[in-house]
């Protein structure tokens, strides 16, 4: 049987090699070990852990290296990454089971030759412990280390937010983020949900959104007999604040452009009390099957799935009443959820801004006069946000701005858009903007 470090290992070679979800990677390894929770738990402590840390930990090896970090072979740089997280973060790990197990994950995984550096290295790193650059020769590089952040982003997010607010969102990308779920309207209320939940033992509070509910000690959330019953789906409350935005009502036709997994069309069937007409589309057919699953457990039967590319116009799409656009971005709002992003380089994200306006463009199509349409991406990133959106008024003069300031008072807002941090508004980084067309008459 595998040990917890192995699994770990494995995981975080797949997602370096095959540039992989680190969620559903690790979801996949778990699944297959079939661990206990308590060393499901350590596994999920060190593949975040790692991922979150990669530039720190990188940092403090390097300083006890001869060669370049870059020129170690993967495997080997995974193992002696695992043994500095722990040394480093992980108080309770023994200094000489975090030594000890590395080399071993190095001697077991073909790298027996590397076992003398793993060792001499993690026993260097254990002596210094964690070491930042001077702040005072060049603030960004020390950041970089201390927050485990690329230099581009931050700049970016400094130039963008401030230096106050760059500082709080990569703060608050430590550690795993809150499960946030919203209430299933149509068949329970959340005092009721509460109620459920804090009998089985969940501790529960209050979210941002109006009906959504912070859960913490409820293990697999798919195990609760209320999850079966479809009192409830997982949802940040950044998603749920965009479908207040969107505001929905009940007998509207609704249309929702790049839907899959669902929870966007969920929260706007709930709101619209099962009543109307909501098209989820994706352009992937495994992924609608995802949305008629999620509906179906839901009660919800309202949701007709289709097939569509969001930058393509379709003939046969009928006009909404509202319409939302929640664009393919950079994720550069998730890194909590995802700290993979982070290794992204600025290059790879320098095209988004044209599929996202391209998408607007077409989904403006759809609406109908008087109608609303929402966009929105969870993106900490101007260029796929208020450069997309003000191209798009400045080039379609019959669409207005909404103010939608109210759904969410505390966020960095300029009236009809919102920019949600969570460090501000405990929510995932999201942004999120509204507009109507003009009516004719």
């Amino acid at each position: 049987m595998k040990t917890a470090r192995q699994i770990a290992f494995e995981a975080l070679n797949k997602i370096e090699r095959d540039k992989s979800y680190s969620n559903l990677t690790l979801d996949s390894f778990l699944y297959s070990a079939q661990l206990s929770k308590t060393d499901s738990g350590f596994v999920s402590a060190l593949v975040y852990g790692v991922l979150e840390r990669t530039i720190t930990l990188d940092y403090c090896l390097s300083r006890h290296l001869k060669q370049h970090i870059k020129k170690l072979k993967p495997q080997v740089l995974t193992a002696l990454r695992l043994g500095t997280y722990q040394l480093l973060f992980m108080d309770k790990i023994p200094r000489s089971a975090a030594v000890n197990e590395s080399v071993t994950l190095v001697k077991k995984n073909g790298c027996a030759f590397a076992s003398g550096l793993t060792n001499a290295v993690l026993r260097a790193v254990a002596k210094e412990g964690l070491v930042l650059p001077d702040e005072s020769n060049n603030k960004i590089y020390y950041y970089s280390v201390k927050y485990s952040f690329p230099d581009w982003l931050i700049r970016l997010w400094i130039e963008s937010y401030g230096e106050e607010n760059a500082l709080g969102i990569m703060a608050s990308c430590d550690g795993r983020p809150p499960l946030t779920v919203r209430t299933n309207t149509l068949r329970t209320t959340t005092e009721s949900l509460v109620s459920e939940l804090e009998k089985v033992g969940v501790s529960v509070s209050l979210s941002a959104a109006e009906d959504s509910l912070s859960l913490e000690k409820c293990g697999s959330v798919e195990r609760l007999s209320s999850f079966e019953k479809g009192l409830f789906h997982v949802q940040d409350a950044a998603s749920q604040l965009c479908v207040a935005a969107l505001n929905p009502q009940p007998g509207d036709t609704v249309l929702d452009l790049c839907s899959a997994p669902g929870g966007k069309a969920f929260t706007c069937a709930e709101r619209m009390e099962n009543r109307g007409r909501i098209i989820a589309c994706d352009i992937h057919s495994h992924r609608l099957a995802l949305i008629k699953e999620g509906a179906n457990r839901l009660g919800i039967d309202i949701i007709d799935v289709k097939r569509s590319d969001a930058s393509v116009y379709s003939e046969g799409m009928p006009l909404a009443d509202r319409v939302l656009c929640d664009v393919p971005c950079s994720g550069l709002g998730i890194i909590r959820r995802k700290p993979e992003i982070r290794c992204k380089n600025s290059a790879e994200i320098d095209n988004l801004p044209i599929l996202q306006y391209n998408i607007l463009i077409n989904a403006a199509r759809y609406v109908k006069e008087s109608g609303r349409l929402v966009y929105s991406t969870c993106a900490l990133n101007p260029a796929e946000n208020e450069e997309v959106c003000k191209r798009f008024l400045a080039e379609n003069k019959e669409f207005v701005p909404v103010d939608i300031s109210a759904v969410a008072p505390e966020a960095y807002s300029d009236g009809y858009m919102l920019t949600l941090m969570p460090h501000i508004n405990s929510t995932d980084g999201f942004f999120i903007a509204a507009f109507e067309r003009r009516s004719n008459s």
